[in-house]
């Protein structure tokens, strides 16, 4: 019988003998018949575990094809897939723990004796249910799931407060798969590069399963080295692959990079924050297709289209919304904003979170009257095109003039001897806060500010100008690879 799980057992009989992934460290290669045999055969060693329909069962492991045979399974047999972060503190992963309560840990080798420190009733390595091999199948695949229950629960990275367990829905997940599919127009030919974490919305859910439920192949990376990760686009004939832009800013700066052409890439995509136009002229200049998106955890994470030419046009924009889903920004008050006024992105669709763990409170707040509130700042050009200026909370305010920090890095990063930036108010006395530019460069002195500045003089409005500048080695970021602000805030203010 169909239901909204077993799309992965229907494509495998669809195309059998395509390659469905491809596991880079360790050279494996799974069919799709291959990959629909191994969720079976975990679905079978689940069940004899007694976990039941809604029970969590969490994730702690490195990238690896290993998991989607878990994810599937998880799926068939209504259980909530937990990804846990494995780059957070112990305290940190216990936090998570207490709060989803999972019945089952699976770990990889590299994490099984940490796993038992933090979750010692049940803990089995992820290596043993792989290769689990059942004399009979006698699994039972839910009939009686509804599309509205839970599938996924992945906890927000919680740079602005404690991390949140987003619930995601077989009706959420599928559709976000569904509206990317028919919105990009992704094909069977298509392949994918990941090395974006499974244990985040981006690795599992910007192009992972919509690859994989259009028939085409998945090749997944373990951890991220610049000069690998771009000869992989060449060596596996990728069409389409998600990088952050700070995965990006070290890519381009590899010699392999400036020697190829990418002959087979359809389109490269950049998520997760706001890209520098310096990244779009790299590759502009090498006439290869580039454009950004945007998403969020509680919202797809894809919510919009930009053909690449008009992207080339408009470095920046995102677009508009795509098929099945819609947009609007609000101002204050609530009312629609007119064009090119800066408000808070409103998003909406099947695509949606149906609600935080334990967490109704901020479930009321997140979702009003249908709409989620991103608490993302954007503005809609006079063509329709939308624009991410910036987090609501990142916005500073200063002497009374409100400023948004990206514009403000998209004019710095323009100068040759930047590398990174990041900007940020600091309290300040007299102004409420002050404009502050944290800067990684080779060449920093009095000089070098006094050229920021005057650039900045030259492009913004006076009061946009950066007050303060302080030089760094590098920017702390968060395990997605953002710039991590509130650590730059918490550090410069001390």
């Amino acid at each position: 019988m169909f239901n909204e799980q077993t799309w992965i057992l229907n494509r495998a009989k669809l195309t059998p003998e395509k390659n469905a992934l491809i596991d880079i460290r360790t050279e494996r290669t799974w069919t799709y018949e291959e990959l629909s045999k191994r969720t079976m055969n975990c679905l079978v060693y689940l069940q004899s575990l007694g976990i039941k329909k809604g029970d969590r069962v969490a994730i702690l492991a490195e990238n690896s094809i290993d998991l989607f045979p878990i994810l599937f399974a998880c799926g068939l047999g209504g259980y909530i897939y937990v990804p846990l972060n494995w780059r957070l503190s112990i305290e940190e992963l216990q936090l998570i723990l207490e709060d989803s309560s999972p019945s089952l840990l699976l770990t990889d080798d590299n994490f099984h004796d940490f796993a038992v420190k933090i979750h010692p009733a049940k803990t089995i390595v992820i290596k043993e249910i792989i290769e689990f091999q059942p004399t009979e199948i006698h699994s039972r695949v839910g009939t009686e799931w509804s599309p509205k229950d839970a599938w996924l629960m992945i906890y927000t990275g919680g740079t602005t407060g404690k991390p949140k367990g987003v619930v995601l829905s077989f009706d959420a997940v599928n559709w976000n798969a569904i509206n990317t599919i028919v919105s990009w127009s992704l094909e069977e030919n298509d392949c994918t590069l990941n090395y974006m974490p499974l244990f985040h919305t981006g690795g599992l859910n910007a192009l992972s399963i919509p690859i994989l439920m259009v028939g085409g192949t998945v090749v997944i990376g373990n951890k991220f080295v610049p000069e690998e990760a771009i000869r992989a686009i060449d060596d596996y004939q990728t069409t389409i692959s998600l990088f952050v832009p700070t995965m990006y800013q070290a890519m381009i700066e590899t010699d392999y990079f400036k020697q190829s052409h990418f002959p087979s890439v359809k389109l490269f995509l950049s998520g997760g924050a706001p890209c520098p136009k310096t990244i779009y002229e790299h590759f502009i200049e090498k006439g290869i297709k580039f454009k950004e998106g945007y998403g969020l955890t509680e919202a797809g994470p894809n919510n919009f289209y930009i053909s690449p030419e008009r992207s080339a046009l408009k470095p920046g924009s995102v677009g508009r919304s795509m098929v099945f889903n819609s947009i609007k920004i609000v101002n204050k008050e609530g009312d629609l904003c007119e064009p090119n006024e800066v408000g808070e992105l409103l998003v909406q669709g099947k695509h949606m979170f149906s609600y935080y763990w334990n967490n109704q409170e901020e479930t009321n707040k997140a979702i009003v009257d249908g709409w989620l509130k991103t608490g993302d700042l954007a503005k809609m050009d006079d063509d329709g095109d939308v624009y991410i200026v910036g987090r609501s909370k990142d916005m500073i305010i200063t002497g009374g003039e409100n400023v948004y920090p990206q514009e403000v890095e998209q004019c710095i990063v323009t100068h040759p001897k930047i590398k990174e930036v990041a900007v940020v108010g600091l309290k300040d006395p007299k102004w409420g806060e002050v404009v502050t530019a944290v800067v990684v460069s080779d060449q920093g002195d009095d000089n070098l500010c006094e050229e920021i500045k005057t650039l900045c003089r030259n492009h913004l409005g006076a009061y946009k100008v950066p007050k303060k500048i302080y030089f760094i080695k590098g920017l702390p970021k968060t395990h997605v690879g953002k710039i991590d602000k509130k650590k730059i805030v918490q550090l410069y203010e001390q």
